[in-house]
């Protein structure tokens, strides 16, 4: 029985050599997750790529070659593959340079650190020479850009948050915008070994903490919460806070010492907040049209908050969507409010039901990496401007500040993700991809990604190399060694990239002469402190127990002494009012947080045409899209398709039952899903998991056959601020599919000549 690694989870197995005999959790897991189904079911599935292939039109015609995504694939030898590679690189970088390679892993490709994709990749394209790469991304894209204006740096942020037990001993209300979805908090990136989303909720609960989940599913928390289910509509949460603050203000409940001592610029917020500048008062009766939440719970809200020791925790998701800046901020200023940042079981939270590492005690020790050496090369995009960035070569654009312009990107190579699952109008994604001269791409299957890519590279899973690991504040650093033979032809990142650049002339400063065993083994002998094993004694155990922080309360440092402790802001306060932001100009982005009405909500003109609200959130079944062919993954769809929930009432007025195959459309795309009735979704709401591999069909690229919502989305920046992804909520409306189901294209290999 080996111990082996995933993002949402640790799980031990027998093989035999070839494949997975068994799966079952880690023994030290108190609540295990069944995604480790999908491992050992997806291993050997028929969209496992076993051999290097090239696109036909670009074997035959060269760079440049129309027809990606249509055209066959023919099947070549790893020899033949990595000397039109090879080439190819040459004549990229002799002709264009570097600014005309763009980096672009992005994803969860591996919870192993030495074979994590991204540090191969730019490692790799260092020594070339560099490459244009990206910041921040889809997850915490618009979050990352604002907090350090006004909180301090998010990252940092995330990893010193006040642990869940200080809130299971201390809360006595969590007022969670966005839920504290249990089905997010079951990954971290790198891995998670013990699971307890349940368990110091249940703490909190049992202790007499009240709960309250605000945002259009109900069963975005944990039923051991017992929370109380506000259902403001999709994308208001900025005016039902704003309502709160005016309250808390109007009726004396802020705590005015904490502003005046920890923050900056909150007599101008006020001044807006009671309608000062714009004759618009934020109060409870203005918020409640926009809503819909009633005035007077607004109000005891208020007060209820005031009165209790208050975590006001925000989830990512918030942020993901038109104008996100402004539920963030405006967690921040009510936390600010409250008084009771820096207290334990008080202050502000950001992803408590994000990610499985909010809220975990700091870990003491970082864990060895895969150096991935200096990219000489300064330009750079926010990650979900990809596609504006193919189509729009030399073209202006914001960001945080700064005026730049996107570059003339002639060849992608990507290594680990799937842009196809991650960014918006996928159908405009396609028409990107088709720009640059040439795709690489290396994968473990025949992802839309990889459909839409040249050259493609058979990659192996985790299970088939030897790697370590250890999630985001995860105290488990866990031994990885190969479970089972690798799948066909496929090999490591590593493998190919160390014969890649000995092609290419720098194979030497690639691998400083190791194997990957070796660099395994160097990388734990720099790293080890002394009171840790040898490396043999490691590699032959279940893993390493590292020191973690005491209980922590974020910001308590700075509470206590906020000129010897200041934050990274500007001011070293909390801003309220950001100078910076507001020397930027941004109307969309103004410098102390608004109501701003977004593109598509329930409340504008748009819902007329498309009267419900797609949620289009992270899956239960998965993780992102990866392993979407598993048998967990698989279990839950209808008829192949992915399921989408819609509330009784809304399912009844368009004559709709459970289980039918329907047609979800808007003015982008449309795609099929398996319907599921749920008095859990808002009325006006539908909710459409991503993950889905996209399925286009082929006379039309924006009708996704398999159910993915990006064919739906709007690639639209949350604001010039951030320029962050705005995938969580689109307008759609939903009709019966009364045509033949078409046959599922994704689940099988493309076609080869």
């Amino acid at each position: 029985m080996a111990t082996h690694l995933t993002h949402w989870g640790t799980f031990e197995s027998v093989s035999d050599g070839e494949k997975l005999t068994a799966v079952r959790p880690w023994h030290g897991d108190p609540e295990p997750m069944p995604l480790i189904d999908n491992v050992a079911s997806a291993q050997h599935h028929r969209t496992r790529i076993a051999q290097p292939h090239v696109r036909k039109g670009w074997l035959d015609h060269g760079p440049g070659a129309p027809g990606r995504g249509d055209d066959p694939f023919v099947p070549v030898s790893w020899e033949t593959a990595l000397e039109l590679l090879s080439g190819e690189l040459r004549r990229v970088y002799d002709q264009h340079g570097p600014e005309a390679v763009y980096g672009g892993s992005y994803g969860w490709a591996s919870a192993g650190r030495f074979h994590h994709a991204q540090s191969q990749v730019h490692r790799f394209l260092n020594g070339l020479g560099g490459y244009v790469r990206h910041v921040n991304s889809y997850s915490m894209g618009t979050s990352s850009v604002l907090l350090p204006h006004v909180l301090g740096e998010l990252h940092w942020m995330l990893g010193h948050s006040t642990t869940k037990t200080v809130i299971a001993q201390h809360s006595e209300l969590v007022v969670a915008f966005g839920g504290l979805s249990p089905k997010n908090t079951a990954v971290t990136p790198g891995g998670v070994s013990r699971h307890h989303s349940r368990g110091w909720v249940a703490a909190a609960h049992a202790r007499g903490c009240r709960f309250v989940s605000i945002g259009p599913l109900r069963d975005d928390i944990t039923a051991e919460a017992d929370a109380e289910w506000l259902a403001p509509r999709p994308g208001t949460d900025a005016a039902l806070m704003l309502a709160l603050a005016q309250v808390l203000d109007a009726e004396g409940l802020s705590d005015k010492g904490f502003l005046d001592k920890y923050t900056v610029g909150f007599e101008r917020f006020a001044q807006y907040l009671h309608g000062r500048t714009d004759g618009v008062v934020k109060d409870p009766r203005w918020a409640e049209q926009i809503t819909g939440v009633p005035a007077d719970r607004i109000q005891a809200l208020a007060h209820e908050m005031a009165g209790a020791r208050t975590l006001v925790t925000v989830s990512w998701s918030l942020q993901r969507a038109h104008h996100g800046e402004q539920p963030v901020w405006l967690g921040v200023v009510l936390a600010a409010m409250l008084g009771q940042i820096g207290l334990p079981g008080g202050g502000f939270g950001h992803g408590y039901g994000s990610a499985g590492m909010v809220g975990e005690p700091a870990r003491a020790l970082s864990v060895p990496r895969f150096p991935q050496g200096h990219n000489p090369i300064e330009t750079f995009i926010p990650v979900a401007r990809i596609a504006d960035m193919l189509l729009e070569p030399g073209a202006p654009y914001e960001y945080n500040g700064l005026h730049l312009r996107y570059p003339d990107i002639r060849l992608v190579y990507w290594a680990g993700g799937n842009p196809f699952h991650h960014h918006q109008d996928l159908a405009r994604l396609r028409t990107a991809f088709a720009r640059p001269e040439t795709i690489v791409v290396h994968d473990a299957f025949w992802t839309a990604t990889t459909r839409h890519a040249d050259i493609v590279l058979p990659a192996t899973m985790t299970i088939e190399r030897d790697d370590f690991g250890a999630g985001d504040n995860d105290p488990m650093f866990v031994p990885m060694p190969a479970l089972t033979r690798p799948h066909g032809q496929a090999r490591d990142d590593y493998a190919i990239f160390a014969e890649l650049s000995e092609k290419l002339g720098f194979g030497k400063e690639f691998t400083e002469g190791r194997t990957a065993q070796e660099w395994l083994r160097h990388l734990y002998d720099q790293w080890r402190p002394a009171d840790l094993p040898d490396f043999d004694t490691f590699w032959a155990g279940d893993g390493l127990e590292l020191p973690v922080a005491a209980e922590q309360v974020l910001f308590a440092d700075f509470r206590a002494d906020p000129e010897q402790h200041p934050l990274t802001t500007p001011t070293g306060r909390i801003e309220i009012f950001s100078e910076t932001i507001d020397g930027f100009g941004y109307s969309d982005c103004p410098g102390h947080p608004v109501w701003l009405e977004p593109a598509e909500w329930l409340g504008g003109p748009a819902a007329q045409q498309f009267p419900l609200q797609l949620i289009a959130n992270q899956p239960r079944s998965k993780l992102h899209s990866q392993l979407d062919v598993g048998a967990h993954s698989q279990s839950t769809k209808i008829a192949g398709r992915e399921p989408v929930r819609l509330h009784p009432q809304e399912a009844a007025a368009r004559g709709l039952s459970d289980g039918d195959i329907v047609r979800i459309a808007n003015d982008r795309g449309s795609c099929l899903a398996g319907l599921i009735i749920d008095d859990a979704v808002r009325p006006g709401v539908a909710q459409l998991s991503t993950g889905a591999w996209y399925d286009p069909d082929p006379s039309d690229p924006s009708f996704c056959r398999h159910g993915n919502p990006n064919v739906l989305t709007a690639d639209r920046p949350s604001s010039t601020l951030s320029q962050g992804c705005t995938g969580q909520l689109t307008l759609v409306e939903i009709q019966a599919y009364r045509d033949e189901v078409p046959e599922l294209a994704v689940s099988h290999p493309p076609a080869t000549a």
